[in-house]
């Protein structure tokens, strides 16, 4: 975190049904979890989130997608992937109710959110 400027979650509504998450993605993990949110060297959060899956033909993308739905415990079709494919760093859509799901990830990630 920069010296006395707070950091933005990495998710934000779009709508009061539709959530926008940025996920930095670890395949080829011991273990499927949610770590946490991290801080990129250009002030940007993302959460952090690693799965088992191998990044081979969209493997890793489903897994992580299924990862987020579960903890979230939405249905898996609520979770897209709308850009990253083939990135590390991804961005994801989650349909519900995006104040609900603003205070699961916190509460997931360990942010703390006003």
């Amino acid at each position: 975190m920069r010296q006395g400027i707070p950091q933005a979650p990495p998710w934000s509504e779009r709508r009061a049904d539709l959530l926008a998450v940025r996920v930095r993605l670890s395949p080829k993990s011991a273990f499927d979890r949610i770590e946490g949110i991290e801080h990129l060297s250009d002030g940007s959060s993302v959460l952090k989130v690693r799965v088992r899956a191998v990044p081979q033909d969209g493997e890793a993308n489903r897994a992580l997608c299924q990862l987020i739905a579960k903890s979230l415990a939405v249905s898996a079709s609520a979770v897209e992937l709308e850009s990253g494919a083939t990135a590390r760093i991804k961005s994801l859509v989650i349909s519900g109710d995006a104040a609900g799901l603003t205070a699961k990830l916190a509460a997931l990630s360990g942010a703390k959110v006003p």
